[in-house]
């Protein structure tokens, strides 16, 4: 069976399967959205965050990219976190990171990957990664890439919460940093930043 094919059956079973399990399902979801979180994830495959989250069709807006990077300069992010907070007011940020991550990876060997676009997207991940170097560092071990993992989360996390917009919303949402660890299922929680916790530093 060809991929179209494939994935138009599995998309027919899985609409049967919850108007089975809830005949007003999709009737709900005709009327809006009112999600609870706004979710920055990494666009590897492996981590979708509905699924790893156990959340259902409504329950997140979610916007993907290498590296989870909150990048300002993109119109697209931005364009997303504006509508979430202004007309979803959703009520928490999320920023999700995980181990083993190859924007990480690429970032920390401080080398271009030959894709210009990746290179500009990762710019500020690689400088982050060139101040945690040293010669005394193996840079590609997986210990050191999950380090600057959490580090890249912590510091998307801080960045999403000192923004304007952010902190200025109608509704003012709190912003949490996970890490997901692919080899066992689970996420962590690195950070919280609560509204009105006053001036926040970044993490290097």
């Amino acid at each position: 069976m060809q991929f179209k094919e494939r994935l138009l059956l599995e998309n027919r079973a899985w609409s049967e399967t919850m108007s089975d399990r809830d005949p007003e399902f999709f009737s709900r979801l005709r009327n809006g959205q009112s999600p609870e979180a706004f979710w920055l994830g990494c666009s590897d495959s492996r981590v979708p965050a509905e699924q790893l989250s156990n959340a259902s069709p409504g329950d997140l807006f979610v916007h993907r990219n290498v590296a989870n990077v909150a990048a300002i300069a993109d119109d697209g992010f931005m364009s997303a976190l504006e509508y979430a907070i202004g007309v979803l007011e959703v009520r928490y940020l999320i920023v999700c990171g995980h181990e083993g991550c190859g924007g990480i990876g690429a970032a920390c060997s401080g080398q271009p990957t030959g894709m210009p676009h990746v290179d500009a997207h990762l710019s500020g991940v690689t400088d982050m990664c060139r101040g945690h170097a040293g010669p005394d560092v193996d840079t590609a071990a997986p210990a050191h890439v999950n380090a600057m993992v959490h580090h890249n989360v912590a510091r998307q996390a801080a960045a999403l919460a000192e923004l304007a917009l952010v902190r200025e919303a109608r509704v003012k949402p709190t912003v949490l940093g996970l890490v997901y660890a692919i080899d066992r299922g689970t996420l962590e929680c690195i950070c919280e930043h609560k509204p009105h916790d006053g001036p926040l530093s970044r993490v290097a």
